[in-house]
C-alpha cells in the first residue's frame, strides 16, 4: 500500500461560496495533524456576516438557477457526473482526508471516497422516484401531495470521517433540489473542499453546494439561527444536538435530522459456532478508526460461559494492532483526533478504574516517538452500570466486559438509560437473535456482523438521546422534501 508525504499535501484554507474560494475574515484557527500533533494549516473562522453571505448566496442560487425545477434526471445525472469526478480523483482525496483526520490513508483510498461516491449515486436514483401522491377524493375534485425541496438546508458535519459524513448530509440534500450550506469540523475542513470543487466541475450551478468554515459556538450557531435556513442536518455528540435544537428554535421552528452520541451493546452468546471470528468482529467494532465512530460497539456484554475466553482472545487481538500515522501503510490503530480528547478518554478510564473496575489490557497513551494522539486498545472487568466508562460514550478504543447467564439478563444489560444507536447480537439462535433485535431500543441491530455495509437503502439513525431522523435510506432522501396538499374542484356548475 502506498505511503506518502504528508509535507506535500497541500490544503485550502479558505470557505466556498457561490463556486469559488472565498479567504474570508482574518480570524484564523491552528489545525492540527493527529498523527504527529504538528499544525500544518489554518482554518478560517467564519464570523455571522460570512455565514449570511453563504446563505443569501445558496438562497439566490436556488431562486434564480434551475437546480430546483431541473427535470430530476438531469438532476441526477450532474449528482451522477460528480461521483464519477470523485472516483477519479481518489488517491488526491484520500491524501486530504488522510493528512489532516484519523482516517488512514489505506482505509480513505479502499473504502472512504469509494463510499462517498457510490452514495452520492445512489442518492441521485432517488430523484426521479418520489414526487407526491394523487389522494382518493370525492369525483368531482382531485387531490393530490406534491413533493417539493425546503430550500437552503445547513448540513453539519462531524470530524471523525469528514468525507463521508458530509456526503451522506449533502447528496440527499442535492437530490431532492435543495442548495446546501456545510459546516465541516474545525478541525477537519479541508478535503470536502475538494468535494465542492468537483461539483462545479460536475455541472453543479455555482451556489447550490457552499460550504463555510469555522466552529460550533460561531459558524455552527449562526448557520442554525439564520431565517433562510430551512432545515438543519447534524452529526455529533448528543450535548451538541441539543444546543443546535435550540439554535434552531431562535429564528422559528425549523425540521432537524440529528444523529447523535451511541453507547451500543454487542451481545455474545455461548452458542456463536466461531467464538474467534466473532471476537475478531467486537474487536473491531471497538478499534475501528479507534473507536472513533458513532455506532462504536463500547459495551461487551458476554454470557458467562465463554466471557474468560472472549476477554482472553480481544486481549491478544488488541495487542496485534499497531499505532502509527495514517500515511504509514503498516499501522494498524488510528490516531485519536487530538491531545485534549486523549486526555478525555483516558480521564474516564482512570475513574472507572478509580471506581473498582480492572483492566485486562490498555489503560494508557501510546508513545509513538513524536507528538501524535494515540491510546492503546482497552479493556475493563469488574464494572457496574454506575461507572462512568458504562455510561458515558467514550469515543475512543474503549471497551467493557459485563456478563449474563441468560437471555432476559442479556437484554437487560443492553438496555442503556440515554442511548440507542446501535447493537450487535451474535448467536446461532435466530429465534433468539430475533428476540433480541425486537428487545433491544437501538435504530440499528446487526445479527452476527457489526458495522455498516454499502447497502445505502437501509437507513441508520438512533432512539433515545441518539437523535432524531435517519441518515442513508429512502427515508434521509424523503427528509429533504417538503410536502404539500393541493386540491382542484372541477364540479361543473349547473
Amino acid at each position: 500500500m502506498e505511503r506518502f508525504d504528508p509535507d506535500r499535501v497541500a490544503v485550502r484554507s479558505a470557505h466556498f461560496i457561490g463556486g469559488q474560494y472565498v479567504a474570508g475574515s482574518t480570524h484564523t484557527m491552528d489545525v492540527r495533524r493527529p498523527s504527529d500533533g504538528r499544525v500544518y494549516a489554518g482554518v478560517p473562522l467564519a464570523d455571522a456576516d460570512l455565514v449570511d453571505r453563504a446563505v443569501q448566496d445558496a438562497w439566490h442560487a436556488w431562486k434564480t438557477s434551475d437546480w430546483a425545477r431541473r427535470a430530476p434526471r438531469e438532476r441526477a445525472c450532474v449528482l451522477r457526473r460528480w461521483a464519477d469526478l470523485i472516483d477519479a480523483d481518489a488517491s488526491a482525496l484520500a491524501r486530504l482526508e488522510a493528512v489532516g483526520s484519523t482516517r488512514p490513508f489505506k482505509d480513505a483510498a479502499g473504502w472512504d471516497v469509494p463510499f462517498t461516491a457510490d452514495g452520492i449515486r445512489f442518492f441521485a436514483e432517488w430523484a426521479d422516484k418520489i414526487g407526491g401522491d394523487v389522494a382518493p377524493t370525492r369525483s368531482d375534485h382531485l387531490g393530490m401531495t406534491v413533493a417539493e425541496p425546503y430550500g437552503v438546508i445547513a448540513a453539519i458535519a462531524p470530524w471523525n470521517l469528514p468525507l463521508v459524513m458530509a456526503s451522506w448530509k449533502v447528496a440527499p440534500a442535492l437530490a431532492a433540489g435543495n442548495a446546501v450550506v456545510l459546516k465541516p469540523s474545525e478541525m477537519t475542513p479541508f478535503s470536502v473542499l475538494r468535494l465542492a470543487e468537483l461539483a462545479i466541475e460536475a455541472g453543479m450551478p455555482a451556489g447550490i453546494f457552499n460550504i463555510v468554515q469555522g466552529d460550533g459556538q460561531g459558524a455552527g450557531a449562526a448557520l442554525c439561527r439564520h431565517p433562510r435556513i430551512a432545515k438543519v442536518t447534524f452529526t455529533g455528540s448528543t450535548r451538541s444536538g441539543a444546543a443546535i435544537m435550540a439554535a434552531c428554535a431562535h429564528s422559528g421552528t425549523k425540521p432537524v435530522t440529528l444523529e447523535l452520541g451511541g453507547k451500543s451493546p454487542q451481545v455474545v452468546f455461548a452458542d456463536v459456532p466461531d467464538l474467534e471470528r466473532t471476537v475478531r468482529t467486537v474487536a473491531r467494532a471497538i478499534t475501528l478508526n479507534a473507536g472513533q465512530v458513532c455506532v462504536a460497539g463500547s459495551r461487551l456484554i458476554v454470557q458467562r460461559a465463554v466471557a474468560d475466553r472472549v476477554v482472553e482472545r480481544l486481549a491478544a487481538v488488541f495487542a496485534e494492532l499497531k499505532a502509527g500515522p495514517t500515511w504509514d501503510p503498516e499501522a494498524t490503530l488510528a490516531p485519536i483526533i487530538a491531545r485534549h480528547e486523549l486526555d478525555r478518554i483516558d480521564g474516564i478510564v482512570q475513574r472507572t478504574v478509580a471506581a473498582g473496575a480492572r483492566l485486562v489490557a490498555g489503560g494508557a497513551p501510546i508513545d509513538c516517538g513524536n507528538d501524535g494522539a494515540y491510546y492503546r486498545p482497552t479493556i475493563l472487568v469488574g464494572v457496574d452500570p454506575a461507572m462512568d466508562a458504562v455510561k458515558s460514550e467514550i469515543f475512543g478504543p474503549v471497551i467493557t466486559v459485563q456478563a449474563f447467564d441468560d437471555e432476559e439478563e442479556a437484554l437487560a444489560l443492553a438496555d442503556h438509560p440515554d442511548y440507542g444507536l446501535a447493537a450487535g447480537v451474535h448467536t446461532a439462535d435466530i429465534g433468539r437473535a430475533l428476540r433480541l433485535a425486537r428487545g433491544i431500543e437501538a435504530g440499528t441491530v446487526w445479527i452476527n456482523r457489526y458495522g455498516r455495509t454499502a447497502d445505502f437503502v437501509i437507513p441508520t439513525g438512533g432512539y433515545k438521546r441518539s437523535g432524531i431522523g435517519k441518515d442513508l435510506g429512502r427515508q434521509a432522501y424523503e427528509a429533504n422534501l417538503r410536502h404539500k396538499s393541493v386540491l382542484v374542484d372541477f364540479a361543473r356548475e349547473d
